[in-house]
Protein backbone atom coordinates (compact mmCIF):
# COMPACT_ATOMS: atom_id res chain seq x y z
CA UNK A 1 0.00 0.00 0.00
CA UNK A 2 1.34 3.45 -0.91
CA UNK A 3 1.81 5.55 2.24
CA UNK A 4 -0.58 8.46 2.60
CA UNK A 5 1.18 11.78 1.89
CA UNK A 6 1.76 13.90 4.96
CA UNK A 7 3.72 16.79 3.46
CA UNK A 8 2.84 18.83 0.38
CA UNK A 9 5.54 21.40 -0.44
CA UNK A 10 4.48 24.35 -2.61
CA UNK A 11 7.12 26.05 -4.73
CA UNK A 12 6.77 28.93 -7.25
CA UNK A 13 6.90 27.77 -10.86
CA UNK A 14 8.81 30.82 -12.09
CA UNK A 15 11.89 29.99 -9.99
CA UNK A 16 13.46 26.81 -11.42
CA UNK A 17 16.43 26.76 -8.98
CA UNK A 18 13.98 26.84 -6.06
CA UNK A 19 11.95 24.07 -7.69
CA UNK A 20 15.10 21.95 -7.96
CA UNK A 21 15.80 22.44 -4.23
CA UNK A 22 12.20 21.57 -3.39
CA UNK A 23 12.45 18.30 -5.30
CA UNK A 24 15.35 17.30 -3.06
CA UNK A 25 13.79 18.52 0.21
CA UNK A 26 12.07 15.27 1.15
CA UNK A 27 8.41 16.24 0.83
CA UNK A 28 5.93 13.50 0.00
CA UNK A 29 4.46 15.69 -2.75
CA UNK A 30 6.01 18.72 -4.44
CA UNK A 31 3.42 21.14 -5.83
CA UNK A 32 4.69 23.55 -8.48
CA UNK A 33 2.54 26.63 -8.12
CA UNK A 34 1.52 28.68 -11.14
CA UNK A 35 -1.15 30.63 -9.28
CA UNK A 36 -0.73 32.75 -6.13
CA UNK A 37 3.06 32.46 -5.97
CA UNK A 38 3.55 33.85 -9.50
CA UNK A 39 3.01 37.46 -10.55
CA UNK A 40 0.79 38.07 -13.62
CA UNK A 41 3.70 39.15 -15.81
CA UNK A 42 5.54 35.91 -14.96
CA UNK A 43 2.69 33.47 -15.67
CA UNK A 44 3.78 32.52 -19.18
CA UNK A 45 7.38 32.02 -18.13
CA UNK A 46 6.32 29.89 -15.14
CA UNK A 47 4.23 27.67 -17.40
CA UNK A 48 7.05 27.25 -19.94
CA UNK A 49 9.67 26.53 -17.29
CA UNK A 50 7.39 24.01 -15.57
CA UNK A 51 6.53 22.29 -18.85
CA UNK A 52 10.21 21.94 -19.70
CA UNK A 53 10.97 20.39 -16.31
CA UNK A 54 8.02 18.01 -16.33
CA UNK A 55 8.76 16.62 -19.76
CA UNK A 56 11.07 14.28 -17.82
CA UNK A 57 9.12 11.09 -17.03
CA UNK A 58 11.08 10.26 -13.86
CA UNK A 59 9.63 13.32 -12.11
CA UNK A 60 6.23 12.90 -10.49
CA UNK A 61 4.91 16.17 -9.09
CA UNK A 62 1.68 18.06 -8.81
CA UNK A 63 0.97 21.42 -10.41
CA UNK A 64 -1.40 24.04 -9.10
CA UNK A 65 -2.76 25.69 -12.21
CA UNK A 66 -4.27 29.15 -12.29
CA UNK A 67 -7.88 29.73 -11.27
CA UNK A 68 -10.21 28.17 -13.82
CA UNK A 69 -11.86 31.49 -14.66
CA UNK A 70 -8.49 33.24 -15.19
CA UNK A 71 -6.90 34.12 -18.55
CA UNK A 72 -4.13 31.53 -17.97
CA UNK A 73 -5.97 28.38 -16.92
CA UNK A 74 -6.77 27.01 -20.38
CA UNK A 75 -3.14 27.35 -21.48
CA UNK A 76 -1.96 25.74 -18.23
CA UNK A 77 -4.15 22.69 -18.77
CA UNK A 78 -3.29 22.38 -22.45
CA UNK A 79 0.46 22.59 -21.86
CA UNK A 80 0.85 20.57 -18.68
CA UNK A 81 -1.80 17.85 -18.49
CA UNK A 82 -0.17 15.59 -21.15
CA UNK A 83 3.33 15.70 -19.64
CA UNK A 84 4.77 12.51 -18.11
CA UNK A 85 6.13 14.31 -15.05
CA UNK A 86 2.72 15.60 -13.94
CA UNK A 87 1.07 13.20 -11.48
CA UNK A 88 -1.76 15.48 -10.40
CA UNK A 89 -3.36 18.87 -10.93
CA UNK A 90 -4.51 21.07 -8.08
CA UNK A 91 -7.42 23.29 -9.05
CA UNK A 92 -7.69 26.52 -7.03
CA UNK A 93 -10.83 28.39 -6.08
CA UNK A 94 -13.24 25.65 -7.15
CA UNK A 95 -16.88 26.55 -6.51
CA UNK A 96 -18.85 23.87 -8.36
CA UNK A 97 -18.87 20.27 -9.48
CA UNK A 98 -19.23 21.43 -13.07
CA UNK A 99 -15.77 23.02 -12.97
CA UNK A 100 -14.22 19.72 -11.93
CA UNK A 101 -16.08 17.82 -14.64
CA UNK A 102 -14.98 20.31 -17.29
CA UNK A 103 -11.31 19.86 -16.33
CA UNK A 104 -11.61 16.08 -16.04
CA UNK A 105 -12.98 15.86 -19.58
CA UNK A 106 -9.89 17.65 -20.88
CA UNK A 107 -7.21 15.83 -18.88
CA UNK A 108 -7.75 12.13 -19.66
CA UNK A 109 -8.01 10.70 -16.16
CA UNK A 110 -5.18 12.71 -14.58
CA UNK A 111 -5.75 12.88 -10.79
CA UNK A 112 -7.38 16.15 -9.79
CA UNK A 113 -7.48 17.89 -6.41
CA UNK A 114 -9.96 20.69 -5.77
CA UNK A 115 -9.07 23.53 -3.42
CA UNK A 116 -12.06 25.24 -1.82
CA UNK A 117 -11.32 28.88 -0.98
CA UNK A 118 -14.67 30.68 -0.87
CA UNK A 119 -17.91 30.48 1.08
CA UNK A 120 -19.63 29.15 -2.02
CA UNK A 121 -17.02 26.44 -2.45
CA UNK A 122 -17.46 25.35 1.17
CA UNK A 123 -21.24 25.21 0.79
CA UNK A 124 -20.81 22.91 -2.22
CA UNK A 125 -18.04 20.79 -0.73
CA UNK A 126 -19.79 17.41 -1.04
CA UNK A 127 -20.99 18.10 -4.58
CA UNK A 128 -17.42 18.97 -5.57
CA UNK A 129 -16.03 15.92 -3.77
CA UNK A 130 -18.33 13.59 -5.72
CA UNK A 131 -18.12 15.42 -9.06
CA UNK A 132 -15.99 12.95 -11.04
CA UNK A 133 -13.92 9.76 -10.56
CA UNK A 134 -10.79 11.70 -11.54
CA UNK A 135 -11.13 13.82 -8.39
CA UNK A 136 -8.78 12.28 -5.82
CA UNK A 137 -9.08 14.85 -3.05
CA UNK A 138 -10.33 18.18 -1.78
CA UNK A 139 -8.59 20.70 0.44
CA UNK A 140 -9.10 24.09 2.01
CA UNK A 141 -7.42 27.33 0.92
CA UNK A 142 -7.54 29.31 4.13
CA UNK A 143 -5.99 32.62 3.12
CA UNK A 144 -8.64 33.40 0.50
CA UNK A 145 -11.41 31.92 2.63
CA UNK A 146 -10.39 34.03 5.61
CA UNK A 147 -10.71 37.16 3.47
CA UNK A 148 -14.02 36.03 1.96
CA UNK A 149 -15.59 35.31 5.36
CA UNK A 150 -14.01 38.21 7.19
CA UNK A 151 -13.11 36.04 10.19
CA UNK A 152 -11.18 37.77 12.95
CA UNK A 153 -9.25 34.83 14.39
CA UNK A 154 -8.24 31.32 13.53
CA UNK A 155 -11.14 29.70 15.36
CA UNK A 156 -13.50 31.33 12.90
CA UNK A 157 -12.39 28.81 10.27
CA UNK A 158 -13.05 25.65 12.28
CA UNK A 159 -16.57 25.11 10.95
CA UNK A 160 -15.33 25.34 7.37
CA UNK A 161 -12.46 23.00 8.16
CA UNK A 162 -14.82 20.41 9.57
CA UNK A 163 -17.16 20.82 6.63
CA UNK A 164 -14.39 19.97 4.16
CA UNK A 165 -13.17 17.01 6.24
CA UNK A 166 -16.70 15.56 6.50
CA UNK A 167 -17.36 16.11 2.78
CA UNK A 168 -14.14 14.32 1.83
CA UNK A 169 -14.83 11.31 4.01
CA UNK A 170 -18.49 11.15 2.97
CA UNK A 171 -17.33 11.03 -0.65
CA UNK A 172 -14.90 8.21 0.10
CA UNK A 173 -11.84 10.42 -0.35
CA UNK A 174 -8.79 10.51 1.90
CA UNK A 175 -8.80 12.98 4.79
CA UNK A 176 -7.68 16.34 3.41
CA UNK A 177 -4.37 17.96 4.28
CA UNK A 178 -4.33 21.16 6.30
CA UNK A 179 -3.78 24.50 4.62
CA UNK A 180 -0.39 26.24 4.93
CA UNK A 181 0.93 27.92 8.05
CA UNK A 182 2.12 31.23 6.55
CA UNK A 183 4.87 32.13 9.08
CA UNK A 184 7.84 29.98 8.07
CA UNK A 185 9.81 30.96 11.20
CA UNK A 186 7.05 30.09 13.67
CA UNK A 187 7.71 26.38 14.04
CA UNK A 188 6.21 26.25 17.54
CA UNK A 189 3.01 27.81 16.25
CA UNK A 190 3.06 25.42 13.31
CA UNK A 191 3.27 22.42 15.64
CA UNK A 192 0.39 23.69 17.77
CA UNK A 193 -1.71 24.39 14.68
CA UNK A 194 -0.99 20.91 13.31
CA UNK A 195 -2.08 19.36 16.61
CA UNK A 196 -5.36 21.24 16.36
CA UNK A 197 -5.80 20.23 12.73
CA UNK A 198 -5.11 16.60 13.52
CA UNK A 199 -7.74 16.71 16.27
CA UNK A 200 -10.25 18.00 13.71
CA UNK A 201 -9.49 15.16 11.29
CA UNK A 202 -6.92 16.56 8.85
CA UNK A 203 -4.12 14.25 7.74
CA UNK A 204 -0.92 15.97 6.70
CA UNK A 205 -0.36 19.57 5.71
CA UNK A 206 0.78 21.86 2.93
CA UNK A 207 4.06 23.70 3.46
CA UNK A 208 5.77 26.67 1.85
CA UNK A 209 9.31 26.07 3.15
CA UNK A 210 11.37 22.89 3.67
CA UNK A 211 11.98 23.75 7.34
CA UNK A 212 8.28 23.14 7.97
CA UNK A 213 8.35 19.54 6.69
CA UNK A 214 9.75 17.69 9.74
CA UNK A 215 7.40 19.56 12.07
CA UNK A 216 4.39 18.56 9.99
CA UNK A 217 5.44 14.94 9.66
CA UNK A 218 6.10 14.62 13.38
CA UNK A 219 2.73 16.16 14.22
CA UNK A 220 0.73 13.75 12.09
CA UNK A 221 2.59 10.51 12.76
CA UNK A 222 1.22 8.36 15.59
CA UNK A 223 2.77 8.82 19.03
CA UNK A 224 4.31 5.86 20.83
CA UNK A 225 1.22 5.65 23.03
CA UNK A 226 -1.13 5.69 20.03
CA UNK A 227 0.95 3.02 18.33
CA UNK A 228 0.91 0.81 21.42
CA UNK A 229 -2.87 1.18 21.73
CA UNK A 230 -3.38 0.34 18.06
CA UNK A 231 -1.23 -2.78 18.30
CA UNK A 232 -3.17 -3.94 21.36
CA UNK A 233 -6.50 -3.43 19.59
CA UNK A 234 -5.48 -5.25 16.41
CA UNK A 235 -4.01 -8.19 18.34
CA UNK A 236 -7.21 -8.49 20.39
CA UNK A 237 -9.31 -8.44 17.22
CA UNK A 238 -7.19 -11.23 15.73
CA UNK A 239 -7.82 -13.42 18.77
CA UNK A 240 -11.57 -12.82 18.97
CA UNK A 241 -13.99 -11.47 16.34
CA UNK A 242 -16.79 -9.03 17.13
CA UNK A 243 -17.22 -6.40 19.83
CA UNK A 244 -15.29 -6.95 23.05
CA UNK A 245 -13.86 -5.19 26.07
CA UNK A 246 -10.11 -5.13 26.66
CA UNK A 247 -8.61 -5.81 30.11
CA UNK A 248 -8.27 -2.05 30.69
CA UNK A 249 -11.99 -1.59 30.10
CA UNK A 250 -11.75 -0.13 26.59
CA UNK A 251 -14.57 -1.29 24.34
CA UNK A 252 -13.62 -2.16 20.76
CA UNK A 253 -15.68 -2.98 17.71
CA UNK A 254 -15.10 -3.06 13.95
CA UNK A 255 -14.85 0.72 13.65
CA UNK A 256 -12.26 0.93 16.43
CA UNK A 257 -10.25 -1.88 14.84
CA UNK A 258 -10.32 -0.15 11.44
CA UNK A 259 -9.03 3.06 13.03
CA UNK A 260 -6.24 1.11 14.74
CA UNK A 261 -5.26 -0.48 11.43
CA UNK A 262 -5.03 2.97 9.84
CA UNK A 263 -2.76 4.08 12.68
CA UNK A 264 -0.44 1.15 12.11
CA UNK A 265 -0.38 1.74 8.36
CA UNK A 266 0.54 5.37 8.92
CA UNK A 267 3.33 4.39 11.32
CA UNK A 268 4.81 1.99 8.77
CA UNK A 269 5.67 4.88 6.45
CA UNK A 270 8.75 5.52 8.60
Amino acid sequence: MTPHPLTWLYVPGDRPPVVAKALAAGADVVVIDLEDAVAPDRKDYARTATAELLSEPQLKVHVRVNALDSPWAADDLRALAPLPGVSGLRLPKVTSAEEVVAVAEKTDGLPLYAVLETALGIERAFAVATAHPALHGIALGEADLRADLGVRDDAGLDWSRSRVIVAARAAGLAPPPQSVHPDIRDLEGLAASCAHGRALGFLGRAAIHPRQLPVIESAFLPTDHELEQAETIVKAAMREEGAQALPDGQFIDAAVVAAAQRTLALARRT
